[in-house]
């Protein structure tokens, strides 16, 4: 009898421990939870508010992007450490496991650590910005989007979006069609031998002299590039503002085609002949 109020008296003492530890732990995870539905509201605040900082201070477009992002991945580990810190995990001890895996995980993401390095330095030295359009090395060509933490978000003229490495942007050619606020067009127009230099000239400086998008300073440049094959072909030089280049480019194309055309100048075309042996 003696033995088994012992028993009966231990088991007591463990359910009761048991429903204390359960208890204590469900108060724990309980205000975990609320500490992490009430951190992502906040952190949600914080970064409407910090957006509206950057977009009153006007800071550039992809400066702007950049922050918010590191911003947010800040306010998301520290909401993480607190949640940790509620369930009652020591945070050293956290920390020191943290800081073991952390070799492991910054060798597998070394990649990433460099497009983060790259953002940095695109951030500083700004090759370009939000806006441009550019062409890397890597082959991609587009409209800058966006500068994130990792990633150089670019739309194609043909509305595809392209994610290239900021590692890679950062050490590879880049050429930026929008840097400079004027651009040089070039053409090549062609005409049939026989036909009379001075009068391709004076229509083309006509044409050009009606296009109100091309600049007179510097002057344009016209002069006789090569005598083809089946050709007698003239280059063009006009300066235009970046933003009309590709609208001066084809409309410059047509409106000589069709004045061409008007003053009975012949337009080429490949041509054989052929002598008879007899």
């Amino acid at each position: 009898m003696l033995l088994s109020a012992n028993i009966t008296s231990q088991l007591q003492e463990l359910m009761s421990r048991l429903i204390e530890s359960g208890v204590t732990l469900g108060e724990r995870v309980l205000a975990a939870l609320v500490i992490f539905i009430v951190g992502k509201y906040i952190i949600k605040w914080i970064n409407r508010l910090f957006a509206k900082v950057l977009e009153n201070r006007k800071v550039e477009a992809g400066v702007q992007t950049f922050l918010r992002s590191m911003v947010n991945i800040l306010m998301i580990i520290m909401l993480a450490m607190a949640v940790i810190g509620r369930l009652g995990i020591e945070l050293t001890g956290f920390a020191a496991l943290l800081a073991s895996a952390g070799v492991a995980v910054g060798m597998a993401l070394s990649g990433n650590l460099q497009n983060l390095a790259g953002g940095l330095i695109i951030l500083v030295f700004r090759p370009y910005k939000v806006g441009d359009y550019i062409e890397s090395g890597t082959g991609a060509s587009g409209t800058v989007q966006e500068i994130q933490i990792f990633h150089t978000v670019l739309v194609t003229p043909d509305n595809k979006v392209i994610y290239a490495p900021n590692g890679v942007m950062s050490n590879a050619l880049c050429t930026n069609y929008s840097h400079k606020e004027e651009r040089r067009v070039d053409f090549t127009f062609s005409f049939e031998y026989g036909e009379d230099f001075e009068k391709v000239r004076a229509v083309l400086l006509k044409v050009i002299a009606a296009d109100s998008r091309i600049l007179t300073t510097p002057e344009p440049f016209i002069e006789l590039g090569a005598m083809a094959d089946s050709s007698v072909n003239v280059t063009v030089r006009v300066w235009v503002k970046s933003a009309d280049y590709w609208n001066v480019f084809f409309g410059m194309n047509k409106e000589v085609y069709a004045t061409f055309n008007k003053e009975g100048i012949n337009i080429p075309y490949p041509q054989m002949v052929v002598h008879n042996a007899n």
